[in-house]
């Protein structure tokens, strides 16, 4: 805790229901006030608030956390018309404004805070080192980006999505026994979009190692004799996705949904599907190539 109740330059605060008007209503005359109800045997309520005490801590004074124990402290969550915890309330002016029920990732709870204010939540350190891994990889950079996705990993434990990175630029280099290492620690039922997309990514690399995938002058050549030598294609598909072209992988099996779309038992429009698991839904490549195939398959 940041803080103690009454203290009126915490980010983070206790409130009762005697405190409640001048910590919550009051204050939220100056800065946004979240008031986080919760009780100690509510398990999300254990996952939710650590991610609103960092978010808080954050935002440099902007943004204060308050709790309220709703078994001590009722009344509030009766007003308010609680049916479920965690519930939590954004005040602005002394108003409720906003909302939500139940454990958000920290993601979507950041959304949520950026609805209500401007340029209050600052980066952490390990937020920091996962955006210049992020842009090493992209790069190509793949030593760089093993030791920055580390480096945020070792300052936030926990971090999925510096789990995810991590695994990714092993991947990326080659390393799947690494990348195996590392999301083997992961919470193994989580559905952190990120670490779906790497262990996506690990189960297609033990099917697409680099030794097994061939030449890909080879497959061009067969192609370039005959075009709708859809095995040359898929194989060239593979050897593109092993060899990091992601876009020229996904054009491959595009094109041979276009030619024969059951070609091989759907084995084209299946390889897809786990392509765009690996490569990640926000991924632009895969929004296109999404698109592209339900226009093939629906046409």
């Amino acid at each position: 805790m940041l803080g103690g109740v009454g203290d009126h330059g915490a980010s983070v605060i206790d409130v009762t229901t005697e405190t409640f008007m001048a910590e919550v209503i009051e204050a939220s005359q100056d800065r946004l006030v979240l008031l986080d109800l919760w009780a100690p045997w509510c398990g999300p309520c254990k996952q939710l608030t650590p991610v609103l005490e960092k978010l808080a801590a954050q935002s440099d004074g902007a943004v204060r956390l308050a709790k309220m124990n709703i078994d001590e402290h009722p009344a509030v969550a009766q007003q308010l018309q609680v049916q479920s915890i965690p519930a939590v309330f954004a005040f602005k002016g002394g108003q409720p404004v906003d909302g939500f029920m139940g454990a958000l990732p920290e993601s979507e709870v950041k959304k949520f805070l950026e609805k209500h204010m401007d340029d209050a939540l600052g980066q952490s350190p390990a937020e920091a080192l996962m955006e210049t891994a992020a842009e090493a990889l992209a790069a190509g950079q793949i030593d760089d980006a093993v030791e920055c996705y580390g480096a945020a990993l070792a300052q936030e434990p926990e971090n999925l999505g510096a789990m995810a990175g991590l695994a990714q630029s092993h991947l990326a280099a080659g390393d799947m026994d690494a990348a195996q290492h590392v999301l083997a620690a992961a919470p193994p039922h989580d559905n952190d979009p990120a670490l779906a997309s790497a262990r996506a990514a690990l189960a297609l690399a033990g099917k697409t190692a680099p030794s097994d995938l061939g030449d890909a002058a080879e497959f061009l050549a067969a192609l370039d004799k005959n075009a709708n030598d859809h095995q040359a294609r898929f194989d060239l598909a593979l050897a593109h996705h092993g060899g990091g072209r992601r876009e020229a992988a996904l054009d491959e099996l595009l094109e041979i949904v276009a030619r024969q779309r059951d070609w091989n038992e759907d084995a084209a429009r299946k390889q897809l599907l786990e392509l765009f698991d690996a490569y990640g839904a926000q991924d632009e490549l895969v929004v296109a190539a999404r698109k592209r195939l339900s226009s093939l398959l629906f046409s």
